[in-house]
């Protein structure tokens, strides 16, 4: 699924007021992490993660390889903070069209 800078922009705005659901911590990804935000797109479709490494280019490797591993949509990234979005069974947001 691709997504419209329109639509991209929407879900800016709706991510806007959230905070992170899931921190990455010390020992980086793990399974355990994956499978949290995992769950965790399952229930809200767009959350926020925030990643808590000093070092860019292993830090873009981590958002790169939670992007890839959930298949799902890079919505933005802001510093330390990765917003993304996957469209659940149970549609909860409604994107516009166009």
């Amino acid at each position: 699924m691709k997504l419209t800078n329109k639509q991209k922009q929407y879900l800016k705005g709706l991510a806007h007021p959230l905070k992170p659901v899931v921190q990455l911590g010390n020992n980086g990804l793990t399974e355990g992490v994956l499978a949290e935000i995992e769950n965790a797109l399952s229930f809200h479709e767009l959350i926020k993660i925030k990643i808590s490494s000093d070092d860019r280019e292993e830090k873009q490797l981590i958002m790169d390889a939670i992007v890839g591993e959930t298949k799902a949509i890079l919505v933005q990234k802001i510093g330390h903070v990765l917003t993304i979005y996957r469209e659940s069974d149970e549609k909860k947001i409604s994107i516009p069209k166009k």
